[in-house]
């Protein structure tokens, strides 16, 4: 995207149009007001001069990167069905300093609650968590992962990746033992891509905040994924 869009300090602005906006969510920001700390849906209308914005998917705290909010009711039926229906391809970014059980294939399974807030993946897939992935060497100890979730589960892909042994790295639930090393939790929700209004949207934006998510050798290694749509990806069997 061009360098000359909008940028506050909790999002940039990547598209506005009359049907909807799109941010790059910022870390450490709540999607929800919490303890009258404003979440990031209300920042956005207030930043923009909005009465009224739809959330139509939501993103952790920890997580930065692109995130869709509706400008309509119209808008927010159509994109939420678009979302319901697994029609809009999204694309993250996470960087672990473990060593993973596979570089790449497809993680399933079911999800249920573990120890507090946390949860867990399951060897059953009777209503499954379903993410395919690839992965690149970063750096020696520090592994490049590119996470296509094809459902939409809490905490799927830090679930996902904890599951094949290779945690978020500053993930503070599901790495909580090196968390404090690293200046921020490292997922990021790069790409969308979705047809709306019989027009095609492709969108990315790299992550902007991060030692090793702006780095000159992670800027090196991404270039293989600046068009995650076009990628061969693992086969999701039915």
């Amino acid at each position: 995207m061009s360098s000359q869009e909008p940028h506050y300090d909790d999002f940039k602005l990547i598209e506005c149009n009359d049907w909807f906006v799109i941010i790059d969510k910022m870390p450490g920001i709540s999607f929800h007001t919490e303890d009258d700390v404003l979440g990031i849906v209300e920042r956005v209308k207030a930043a923009l001069g909005f009465k009224e914005l739809y959330p139509v998917h939501r993103l952790d705290k920890l997580t930065s990167g692109l995130l869709i909010l509706a400008r309509t009711e119209e808008s927010n039926r159509e994109l939420s069905r678009l979302f319901r229906e697994r029609l809009v391809e999204k694309y993250y970014l996470a960087i672990s300093d473990r060593k993973p059980t596979k570089k790449q294939g497809l993680i399933k399974g079911d999800m249920e609650r573990s120890r507090r807030r946390s949860w867990k993946l399951c060897k059953t897939t009777e209503n499954p968590a379903i993410t395919q992935f690839v992965s690149t060497s970063l750096e020696p100890g520090k592994r490049l992962y590119l996470m296509r979730p094809k459902t939409g589960k809490t905490h799927q892909i830090r679930v996902a990746l904890k599951s094949i042994g290779a945690p978020v790295m500053g993930d503070s639930i599901y790495s909580a033992e090196t968390a404090g090393q690293w200046d921020r939790g490292y997922l990021h929700a790069f790409a969308l891509a979705f047809e709306f209004g019989q027009q095609s949207y492709r969108f990315t934006s790299l992550p902007s905040i991060g030692e090793h998510f702006i780095s000159p050798i992670f800027k090196d290694v991404i270039q293989q994924y600046s068009q995650p749509w076009l990628l061969k990806w693992p086969e999701v069997k039915a």
